[in-house]
């Protein structure tokens, strides 16, 4: 597959980690570890290090033991600092703020913030690891919804035109020119334009690729 990623799943609950294994595999992509805490993700990802053997991207849980609060989105913190290019995906029962504000801060490679109902859309979830596997961007449409509300009590977006919200909204869930013109059933061109005004008004010069765009939005707006 051209497409095929080596992933590596952190999650403490079994099933779900072995349902999470047996998607990827089925679809042709390389599950080469497994683990069930914040520690042995750590310990994992190092010993992949050392053989030169880093996986594409990483799967973790927000909460593992051993308190279940923050362990798994603090290893993933960790993990984007030590090992940048590996993507790093995380799923949540909840939105939380903060979990979601510091995992995108610093680096704009690969990462990703989902809510654990969206692994029912199985072909969303797949493409959603593999996009951040290779770089892109992966973001829940909530957590956007609610990064974007918080934004709009600062006064941020101010500028920008219910359109142009709402394409922000679209590119910010990791969706591509092409994909948010279908979804508002609009031209490319039309598209275009709304970015183009969208990086004018905020004051951000466009990069040649969606990701990056994307994350200079997130940036910005989490400043």
């Amino acid at each position: 597959m051209e497409d095929r990623v080596r992933v590596v799943i952190a999650e403490d609950s079994v099933l779900l980690r072995e349902g999470l294994t047996r998607l990827l595999t089925d679809r042709g992509h390389d599950v080469v570890a497994g683990v069930g805490d914040g520690e042995a993700l750590i310990k994992t990802i190092t010993e992949f290090a050392a053989q030169d053997a880093l996986p594409d991207v990483v799967v973790a849980d927000v909460r593992m033991p051993p308190t279940h609060t923050d362990e798994g989105v603090r290893a993933a913190v960790q993990l984007r600092k030590a090992h940048p290019g590996v993507g790093v995906l995380v799923l949540s029962q909840y939105v939380e703020e903060q979990y979601a504000t510091e995992l995108l801060a610093g680096s704009s490679r690969g990462v990703g913030y989902l809510l654990k109902d969206r692994v029912a859309e199985v072909r969303e979830f797949v493409d959603a690891v593999v996009r951040v596997a290779q770089g892109g961007t992966a973001l829940d449409p909530e957590v956007v919804a609610q990064l974007l509300g918080r934004s709009r009590k600062q006064d941020v977006l101010a500028g920008l035109t219910p359109r142009e919200r709402e394409v922000l909204g679209l590119m910010a869930e990791g969706r591509t020119n092409s994909a948010i013109a279908r979804q508002l059933v609009v031209s490319d061109g039309a598209v275009e334009k709304h970015v183009s005004n969208i990086f004018l008004k905020l004051g951000l010069s466009p990069s040649d690729g969606d990701h990056r765009r994307v994350l200079a939005v997130l940036t910005y707006l989490n400043s």
